[in-house]
């Protein structure tokens, strides 16, 4: 029962003999009046919701006869509203009555209306209204409100910049204080200069001289060359400013000296500091000659690696990890001697593992993947015999519960999903490797068969990106395999994409950031620790930081940011 029910429930039975005392107008001792609307009730009841009433009553308590009280500034509906409130300990918030409301229950401190009506707007929130809400918060000084306002302007800048019709109206203090932020949430500081010019083109006239304030807020240095002497340094409003010439000429300085400087100066600079990122890919275990327990965390904004192992992690190999609802888990795999049914489960935020509820089998290879709130576990093999089983978890109560058989025992597939549903692809059957994919319909419990791959892929990857199913690399012995193919569930066809720029098989495949990066593996003559992402809208693939060890049969999975992950990323 939330807080405000139970005060409810506790105040209902003598309330309610007031509040029909109020209603009848009898034992009123009190009159508040608001444009000439009068409303009866009973002084010790305004001052049980109230700092306010009390002290206005309190010089003249002893007087027998009704007082009355102006109480200007405040509508009679919202008035009607507060003195409700003080009998009834209820009130109907809505979009129309809460700026009202929250007004009148500030300056009355009414705090239990002030309380809910900050619950009301926090529900609220949305790319339409969160800088309205962050004046609001402003105004009444509600640190809770503000940060929440704030954050989700630093997770959703691009689209608060380009739609909220709010964006323009922010001083040129708050929006400073946004675009200066590591947390602010952009891929390329491309947006970030955008932003600041649609800001100034509300309002020239007095905003075109703030352009040499809010430039060196930019990253600038980590924009791309071209674009920052073409676009940034070529714009005509830094152009006429005089202030914005040496922050350009410092720019100029990073992007051209960059590779003379030592290799931590990027993250001292303002102007090149790379922003926190918004998700971190964890990599958790794996395999290279032994079982390790090693966790790396990928920052995608700096492109760098952090270790984050903990010594009490379990050596652990050909698992599956998910990250569901604020924790990662790592389900069956082996653990350098068995091969086991445990599910261990790890909170990002306090660092710390618990044991879980173990699958039935003991596991290794499984796919798993969430959907719904539950965490589905298919296939692998147990003393390499495959499976075409599948569990499904539910973290609230624990417990495992085995669902309808896949159509093929599945060993070294890999699973993603899409649009409500559970897509398996490839795998090996104990006497080939597999082209076919199955895709799983919860409301029906049951599995169908689909358009199969163009090549059969063991210890392939697979990844659910922009709205289409991924499969990359895998074996087809003897082959390890560098070839990528997607299929779209529109039109029910695979068709080949650029391939890696190396074969892998037993690697990690993870989206973060909007690319989908491929790390680790084996390439067909090693393990490796080469990584590289896929971007989508440019149909090519890039380069990225290598990991700190190479090692395969590891698993991945994304975590959002959440309040402790500047220890999950290069330091700044």
């Amino acid at each position: 029962m939330m807080a405000h029910d139970m005060e409810r429930v506790l105040m209902s039975p003598a309330f309610e003999v007031f509040n029909k005392l109020r209603l009848a107008g009898q034992l009123c001792d009190v009159v508040l009046i608001t444009d000439g609307v009068q409303f009866n009730a009973h002084r010790v009841i305004l001052c049980g919701c109230s700092s306010y009433f009390q002290a206005l009553f309190a010089s003249d308590w002893n007087d027998s006869g009704k007082r009355e009280y102006q109480l200007p500034g405040i509508s009679p509906e919202t008035l009607r509203q507060v003195i409700e409130y003080a009998y009834t300990y209820s009130v109907v918030i809505t979009a129309d009555n809460v700026e009202n409301l929250l007004a009148a229950a500030d300056y009355l401190s009414v705090l239990g209306i002030v309380q809910r009506c900050y619950d009301f707007l926090h529900e609220q929130l949305c790319l339409n209204n969160c800088i309205g809400l962050l004046k609001i918060a402003d105004v009444y000084c509600v640190n809770e409100l503000h940060q929440s306002a704030f954050n989700f302007i630093l997770k959703n800048f691009k689209e608060v910049a380009i739609s909220s019709n709010e964006f323009p109206e922010l001083s040129l203090e708050q929006l400073s204080d946004i675009i200066e932020q590591d947390e602010l949430n952009v891929r390329e500081e491309d947006v970030v200069f955008d932003a600041i010019l649609r800001w100034i083109e509300h309002e020239p006239a007095t905003r075109e001289a703030h352009i040499s304030v809010l430039l060196p807020k930019i990253r600038m240095a980590r924009m791309d060359p071209e674009y920052f002497m073409k676009i940034v340094k070529a714009n005509d409003l830094v152009k006429a400013n005089a202030a914005c010439r040496p922050i350009i000429t410092d720019v100029m300085k990073v992007i051209y000296d960059l590779h003379d400087e030592s290799p931590f100066s990027d993250f001292e600079n303002p102007l090149i500091r790379p922003r926190l990122p918004s998700e971190i890919l964890l990599a958790v275990g794996g395999w290279n000659m032994h079982t390790t327990n090693c966790i790396d965390a990928y920052d995608t904004r700096a492109d760098r690696w952090v270790d984050i192992t903990q010594e009490e992690q379990s050596n652990l190999a050909g698992h599956g990890t998910v990250y569901h609802d604020g924790f990662v888990y790592c389900i069956g795999g082996f653990d350098g001697q068995n091969f086991i049914d445990t599910v261990r489960r790890y909170d990002p935020i306090t660092r710390a593992w618990q044991q879980m509820a173990p699958i039935h089998w003991q596991g290794c290879n499984v796919s798993v993947v969430v959907l719904d709130g539950l965490i589905y576990a298919m296939g692998g093999h147990i003393g390499f015999w495959p499976l075409d089983i599948v569990e499904c978890y539910n973290p609230k109560t624990n417990e495992w519960t085995q669902l309808e058989s896949m159509n093929e025992r599945r060993n070294d597939a890999s699973a993603t999903t899409l649009n409500g549903k559970i897509y398996i692809c490839g795998g090996h059957n104990g006497t080939e490797s597999l082209s076919t994919v199955e895709c799983f319909d919860p409301l029906t419990n049951e599995w169908s068969l689909i358009t199969p791959m163009s090549t059969p892929r063991h210890s392939l990857g697979v990844t659910a990106y922009k709205g289409k199913i991924y499969a990359v690399g895998g074996i087809n012995r003897p082959d390890h395999l560098q070839t990528m193919e997607v299929y779209d569930p529109t039109t029910n066809r695979w068709h080949a994409v650029a391939p890696m720029s190396t074969p892998r098989s037993e690697f990690g495949i993870a989206v973060v950031d909007d690319l989908l990066f491929v790390m680790g593996g084996h390439d067909g003559f090693g393990v490796t620790n080469k990584v590289e992402c896929y971007d989508a809208g440019t149909g090519s693939w890039y380069r990225a930081q290598d990991m700190s060890r190479a090692r395969q049969h590891f698993s991945c999975c994304v975590v959002p940011a959440h309040p402790r992950i500047i220890e999950y990323a290069s330091p700044r």
